[in-house]
């Protein structure tokens, strides 16, 4: 809600300040520089198209990041928030929720300007609505700190939409990653989005997700991922994408496209994308309504995709045929790099258990969640997920040495680090400390560096 009028403080973090009855127009130029110094030149920024300064027309002082707040919430009539105050020497500043309005986002960004310290700023759910947005980015052409930002649930809209575009196309600020979830932005939305994304390499990370993007959406979206440098993680759930959209979109890298309600025909057109593609290595198309008869589509996509891996299918309805088609079409892809296959809501049989050893033989990478294993008995339960590392610990303290040592003495070398194939096969073939794959497996994402090789150096120091 917008604070137009001076409100009374009713929580702990609100102070009451006396507001200044003057347009915003016209504002004191303040400029954070602590320690407080008296300026009475104006600084090189005359020309900046920012109307974020503080200005007066017979001086120019620069104060500290306290008294440059509560002057700016003068001018803008509202009410400071202390826990803003509090924490403008953190790095982390999370303002979700608090109410903002547009004005009391205009005096965060007049603060911000010469912050030096915050680098992530959340402002979800604070209805700060375009007028807000436009205090922000003006902010950031002046603020290079600051590069992580959550602005989602905040009503921006189309001209939001049309406001973060031009600077999106300016490419003037450190931000890497935004969250722009739940915006109301739709299909003309999407088009000035990508329009600038297709020429910014600064954003990594950004978050669509729960807006009403549909298939035309998606095509904006997928034209823009086959040409953009920069964008390695792009969240899209919770939108409205079909076919056309789905299709389109998997030109990206990293792509949530869960609770998008898919269905098994989709399913089909995203393992044709899975058969071409070499670009995308992370597929999250949970909750998508995909059952066993999409499973079978997809994997004939991964006999032959040498780029996916992950891949969530989380919350679908397939079961223990559609999880053995996936698994062995990996096994038959010699050229696989798939890493994590969720397929976490599945109930599993042994027989699959004696299937995945083969799939893990030839992938020793792949890590596959699943629910659990159905009719195993307690004894054999017991077996599998007895913690590994406490078998060991507790041998290497039976025998004297310390847990670096027992795995030293399985590496020909003796030094701290094996591949992952290498380690793989001498802790099965060890007997020492005999464990089962699924104990082998969990070692290894204990020690895994993630380049293919585990490392067993901090071991003294972390708890079994």
């Amino acid at each position: 809600m917008d604070n137009d009028k001076p409100l009374q403080p009713e929580t702990e973090d609100e102070i009451e300040i006396e507001p200044v009855r003057q347009s915003s127009d016209k504002m004191l130029y303040c400029e954070a520089e602590p320690p407080p110094t008296v300026e009475k030149v104006k600084p090189a920024q005359e020309n900046s198209e920012t109307d974020l300064e503080i200005e007066d027309d017979e001086k120019f002082f620069t104060t500290g990041q306290k008294e440059l707040y509560l002057e700016a919430c003068k001018l803008m009539g509202v009410v400071p928030v202390s826990y803003f105050i509090r924490n403008m020497e953190e790095s982390y500043m999370n303002l979700n929720h608090h109410g903002l309005g547009p004005r009391g986002t205009k005096a965060i960004a007049i603060a911000l300007v010469s912050n030096p310290t915050v680098t992530k700023l959340e402002l979800e759910d604070n209805c700060i609505m375009e007028e807000g947005v436009l205090s922000l980015v003006e902010m950031l052409q002046e603020n290079y700190y600051l590069q992580e930002m959550n602005i989602s649930n905040n009503h921006l809209g189309l001209e939001g939409a049309r406001i973060i575009s031009d600077f999106f196309e300016r490419n003037s600020s450190s931000i890497w990653s935004l969250e722009l979830s739940g915006n109301d932005f739709k299909e003309d939305s999407a088009a000035l989005l990508c329009q600038a994304l297709s020429t910014n390499y600064r954003i990594k990370k950004l978050d669509l997700s729960h807006n009403q993007f549909s298939d035309v959406g998606g095509e904006h979206l997928g034209q823009m991922l086959a040409i953009n440098v920069g964008l390695t993680s792009l969240d899209l759930s919770w939108n409205n994408f079909h076919t056309r959209g789905a299709v389109a979109l998997c030109n990206g890298l990293r792509l949530d496209l869960s609770m998008n309600g898919f269905g098994n025909e989709v399913a089909l057109a995203l393992g044709e994308v899975l058969r071409l593609n070499s670009c995308l290595v992370y597929l999250d198309i949970g909750g998508n309504d995909i059952g066993n008869e999409g499973a079978s589509k997809i994997s004939k996509g991964l006999e032959s995709n040498e780029s996916l891996r992950v891949l969530k299918l989380f919350l679908n309805p397939i079961n223990m045929d559609g999880a053995i088609l996936l698994i062995l079409a990996i096994k038959r892809n010699p050229k696989s790099r798939m890493e994590e296959l969720d397929i976490s809501n599945v109930l599993v049989s042994e027989q699959f258990m004696k299937t995945l050893d083969g799939v893990y033989a030839v992938h020793p990478q792949l890590d596959v969640v699943f629910k659990a294993v159905q009719g195993l008995s307690p004894k054999k339960t017991i077996f599998l997920l007895t913690n590994p590392m406490k078998l060991i610990q507790s041998y290497a303290d039976q025998h004297k040495i310390t847990i670096v040592d027992f795995f030293k003495s399985l590496n020909p070398t003796g030094t701290m680090k094996m591949s992952v194939d290498e380690f793989q096969k001498v802790m099965i073939e060890q007997n020492k400390v005999p464990l089962n794959q699924y104990q082998v497996r969990e070692v290894i994402k204990k020690l895994d560096e993630k380049t293919g090789m585990v490392n067993f150096s901090f071991l003294n120091t972390m708890k079994p």
